[in-house]
């Protein structure tokens, strides 16, 4: 398929979940509060955050929204086909997503806990193109030339990041600062924000404040009563990283303390 080079997000602007798809809101994860309520929700033309509790059903319906738009559940591009196991719920079959007039010249879903598998399918395929006697350039180009297992795991995130993609481009993450230490995720925002500038859209699921300060994003809180956009500041992320950090002492002393119900 001819890649449209003037591609300009956003690719998505927002989800649809068919109801009349789903067997039973009573089952997983399906009964998650979140997705129990959804119906449709729209998503910024640039950065769209999804934060919540563990287990609120964020990193899920990210993965549901990955399937919905051609990519393996498991991460990596649009043409990684591998599968290591079956663990992704049904939740994309039932939604619809709603395009934009043009289509991403690049895409790739990114998923810290599974990127290991993702480093070992691109060996595994350029191991198979050294028997091709017409083969492509290596798999391992575009991720900067290096091994991924010869790296650490944030400095094979960075190689994605900087090598790989490419602009123009719909880029789904789940949880990326689980490999980063801070600076890093400062280094990740000003990719982002050099990728925005040529026509990309962000979806990120993300535990972290740092991220979340990317200004002028939407910012979708998952919790028990649905989904709800939140201002960066009115986050739990913000305000008790900066509880914490504003008096260390005082916060590990109350965390400390005996406990008087035993």
């Amino acid at each position: 398929m001819k890649k449209n080079r003037d591609a300009k997000g956003p690719f998505v602007h927002e989800l649809i979940l068919n109801r009349d798809r789903v067997t039973s809101f009573d089952s997983y994860p399906y009964s998650l509060p979140p997705i129990r309520s959804l119906s449709r929700l729209k998503l910024h033309p640039q950065v769209t955050f999804l934060i919540g509790d563990n287990g609120t059903g964020k990193s899920t319906l990210l993965e549901a929204i990955a399937v919905a738009a051609g990519f393996n559940p498991e991460g990596g591009g649009r043409n990684f086909n591998y599968s290591t196991r079956t663990s992704h719920s049904s939740l994309g079959d039932c939604l619809t997503l709603v395009k934009g007039i043009s289509s991403p010249r690049d895409s790739y879903f990114l998923r810290a806990e599974s990127f290991f598998t993702v480093a070992t399918e691109i060996e595994r395929l350029d191991e198979d193109e050294l028997e091709d006697k017409y083969k492509p350039p290596p798999v391992i180009d575009s991720y900067g030339g290096k091994s991924l297992h010869e790296q650490s795991h944030g400095e094979s995130f960075m190689a994605l990041l900087v090598h790989r993609f490419g602009g123009g481009g719909l880029y789904l993450l789940d949880e990326p600062e689980a490999a980063l230490s801070p600076q890093r995720q400062l280094a990740l925002l000003r990719r982002m924000h050099e990728l925005l500038q040529q026509g990309s859209q962000f979806i990120i699921a993300t535990h972290s404040p740092i991220l979340m300060a990317y200004p002028n994003a939407s910012i979708l809180q998952f919790s028990a009563e649905g989904i709800a956009r939140t201002e960066y500041r009115e986050t739990e992320h913000y305000q008790v990283t900066k509880m914490f950090l504003d008096d260390p002492e005082r916060m590990l002393a109350l965390l400390m303390a005996p406990d008087d119900r035993y």
